[in-house]
């Protein structure tokens, strides 16, 4: 049988769940906003509608740029993002998803991965009809629209998902995977991103036609052995990871914006033990133990940055927490060149707390 695999995408997801909750913003540009703790218009957009972004508004600029390429529009909205409800509207659409799977892969809210092979028995056209099933339903039950695209693997499914936003459904057979791919550009390979692109263009290479005129170990010269191999392949729409069982991972987090953009580690970790408290405040209540920690930067030009570790043992030690997150923040800043706007922490691999629960030992 041939490998059948689906890559579902929400449409503009957290303005679209507010389109949902009022009807009537369907018309205006509407901007979800991750306001900071400076007030007034500081902050980036999380998410833009589509009549938003056909002023230029897009994830991840200023909420300052935004409404200034809004301000010929009167009716242009700006919401803050409200991630309990869109919480929930994921719960319900990847609920109709998972029972239309034969392995489900949450990959985030807005977005998993589906293995439907058996359940099609490998057919194509029984598989255009699930998805259009799917997306029907999703429609009805969740009131969103979502963009689906259909391939034998992950990779193409990816691209293909993103083809014909928004809620298209695109279709790729093993043997059109090479007519699709030709004319794309090379930035709709996951995992391209600006450097990588701007060195193509350096060599005058803006296809995925061009680049496949480039050997395998001309990519790896210049790339490096890993990801020379993965672009290699990839432009050939060769992926053979499997679709895996993965539900979605309840976590503990807390992000502040710092009220001054800096790298100074004992303002940084002053800050962070404060957020170290008020995470751990919430882990008390809901009566959970942790295993994973992790530090979040949203560095001063909206790039991230995160870094996580393991501990050895379940914990729900403030002292514990705090040490180390605060080895994360050395880790961190050791090459750190960048100032950091924004400081998070967080918990994951969440346990019900039972018996002993300070345990001291860690990685």
């Amino acid at each position: 049988m041939e490998r059948i695999v689906f890559h579902i995408d929400f449409d503009y997801f957290y303005a679209q769940c507010e389109e949902v909750r009022k009807p009537e913003l369907k018309t205006k540009p509407v901007c979800v906003c991750v306001f900071s703790d400076r007030g007034g218009d500081s902050g980036a957009i999380a998410t833009a509608n589509y009549t938003a972004r056909k002023y230029g508004v897009k994830s991840g600029i200023p909420i300052s740029f935004a409404k200034k390429r809004l301000e010929q529009r009167n009716d242009a909205v700006f919401l803050p993002v409200d991630f309990e409800y869109y919480s929930e509207m994921t719960k319900k659409a990847m609920k109709i998803m998972k029972k239309n799977a034969d392995i489900f892969e949450y990959v985030g809210r807005d977005e998993a991965y589906l293995d439907i092979t058996k359940r099609v028995e490998g057919n194509f056209e029984k598989a255009i009809h699930l998805a259009q099933q799917i997306k029907n339903e999703i429609r009805v039950e969740v009131k969103l629209s979502c963009s689906i695209g259909v391939s034998p693997n992950k990779l193409i499914s990816k691209i293909a998902s993103n083809y014909q936003k928004p809620d298209g459904l695109t279709v790729v057979e093993p043997n059109r995977i090479e007519q699709f791919l030709k004319p794309l550009n090379i930035r709709v390979i996951p995992g391209i991103g600006k450097k990588t692109e701007q060195r193509f263009m350096e060599m005058n290479l803006e296809t995925i036609k061009d680049l496949k005129k480039i050997d395998v170990f001309t990519l790896n010269k210049e790339f490096g052995r890993k990801n020379g191999t993965y672009m290699y392949n990839a432009i050939r729409g060769i992926n053979n990871e499997p679709v895996k069982e993965k539900e979605e991972s309840i976590q503990y987090s807390k992000i502040i914006t710092l009220k001054k953009d800096s790298k100074d580690y004992k303002f940084l970790l002053e800050n962070l033990q404060e957020l170290c408290k008020q995470v751990h405040d919430v882990i008390k209540k809901n009566n959970k133990m942790f295993k994973s920690i992790g530090i979040h930067f949203v560095q001063s030009d909206l790039t991230n940055k995160s870094k996580s570790r393991m501990l050895r043992n379940s914990t729900n030690n403030l002292e514990e927490l705090q040490k180390n997150a605060e080895q994360l923040l050395l880790d961190a800043l050791d090459s750190q060149t960048m100032t950091i706007r924004r400081l998070g922490v967080r918990v994951a691999d969440l346990t019900e707390t039972k018996g002993q629960s300070d345990i001291t030992n860690y990685f």
